[in-house]
């Protein structure tokens, strides 16, 4: 999807921190992006059934741009099919603002925003704790 696309979904936006740099050259780890995805559903899953559910499993991950510190990251996801006790999301994961350069507290906010990642998965809510048959 496009990152105009999203409409209204749950969003985390966050900014990333010299803390979460693991690669020379301030890159970020891509698990950090990945433990975002599961917050993203932790909230779908709670606005959908009343319970955080567990994530079931991956099923495609891409990392398409990479990410460094003092980056702004925006993580998008949504429920696209809901069966008995799981449900299959979407997500994505847009850089909005980034440093002029390394180390500097000067940033543009990106005229365009850059897809670094995106993924799909299942999660499940067992029966007896959906709380809530959807919104």
């Amino acid at each position: 999807m496009a990152y105009e696309d999203w409409k209204n979904p749950p969003l985390l936006r966050v900014r990333i921190s010299e803390a979460d740099v693991h690669y020379a050259g301030g890159l970020v780890d891509g698990a950090k992006l990945m433990q975002f995805f599961g917050d993203v559903a932790t909230e779908l899953l709670i606005r959908n059934d009343g319970d955080e559910g567990l994530f079931r499993a991956y099923d495609m991950v891409e990392f398409l741009n990479p990410v460094h510190a003092g980056d702004y990251i925006e993580v998008y996801g949504k429920i696209v099919s809901v069966g008995r006790t799981s449900r299959k999301m979407i997500f994505e994961a847009f850089k909005v603002i980034s440093p002029v350069e390394a180390g500097s507290s000067a940033c543009d906010v990106l005229e365009h925003p850059v897809l670094v990642a995106k993924a799909s998965g299942t999660c499940v809510v067992p029966f007896n704790k959906q709380r809530k048959k959807g919104d």
